[in-house]
């Protein structure tokens, strides 16, 4: 798991790094390097923290 995305938890609003149109989304459930989120623009979608790391927003 990448570190970054080790310290997402349910709750915490993220962008995707390669997909800056789906908008800020809110982590569900971060198990075993699959993070769960909701994305504003496009619903919910389960992420392979292997291969990505989301970006925290602090600010929406």
């Amino acid at each position: 798991m990448n570190d970054l995305n080790a310290i997402l938890e349910p709750g915490m609003l993220v962008m995707h790094p390669d997909r800056p149109e789906w908008g800020t989304g809110q982590v569900q459930s971060n198990i075993g390097g699959r993070v769960t989120v909701n994305f504003r623009e496009q619903g919910k979608v389960v992420i392979d923290g292997r291969w990505v790391t989301l970006l925290p927003v602090f600010e929406d």
